[in-house]
């Protein structure tokens, strides 16, 4: 077995280890609004469950050269986002988002997606996809970097309301079969659902 030490190599090597290695991932496309009114849409595979009690989710967004993405910074300056659960229903029009972009330019709109108000927050969020959480901002906290500038954001939202598609939605749960999620590997590599198995809890 192979022992690296990570402050031995650059960042772009660890970060290959980490993506290759933690997977499969998955993804929310994340809609924020700037201070100019201009929809911004990112996807990130860097999300995850927090808390259940109350509901909070959690999204790193990594700075470019020390810098926060748009993402970061309209969040932090609205205090709301909408996270949206990527399937295969979506993941390619979510895949145009990840364009480079200026902050004056929609990528909602880039990438043909629909907005759609939300209820409790002031941002809206897109209507193709068939699970997205309004969320408020609880917490941004930068962290990580080796030279004193932060590497990320993370970002912490509580869910303020939950939108589901009737199809997807019987008592109380969500129907992972017909929701069809797909996960981020590594380079430009997603995952389907793929087979699923139970293994009961041991007592």
């Amino acid at each position: 077995m192979i022992a690296i030490d990570p402050e031995l190599q650059s960042a772009q090597d660890n970060y290959k280890l980490l993506i290759g290695s933690i997977i499969p991932r998955p993804i929310a496309l994340v809609t924020t609004l700037s201070s100019a009114g201009v929809l911004n849409a990112a996807p990130f595979s860097f999300f995850n469950i927090v808390s259940s009690n109350p509901p909070m989710v959690s999204l790193s967004v990594q700075r470019r050269d020390g810098i926060c993405k748009d993402t970061t910074r309209n969040a932090e300056a609205q205090g709301a986002f909408v996270i949206h659960i990527v399937d295969e229903h979506n993941v390619e029009a979510v895949n145009q988002t990840a364009a480079a972009t200026a902050p004056d330019v929609s990528e909602v709109e880039l990438a043909g997606l629909t907005p759609i108000a939300s209820d409790r927050i002031g941002v809206p969020g897109v209507r193709e996809a068939r699970i997205r959480m309004e969320c408020v901002l609880e917490h941004a906290l930068p962290l990580g970097g080796t030279d004193g500038s932060p590497a990320c954001d993370l970002l912490i939202g509580r869910v303020v309301r939950f939108h589901i598609a009737d199809s997807l939605y019987e008592k109380g749960r969500i129907d992972t079969d017909s929701l069809n999620p797909v996960s981020r590997l590594a380079g430009d590599d997603y995952a389907a659902l793929g087979e699923k198995f139970t293994l009961m809890r041991p007592l």
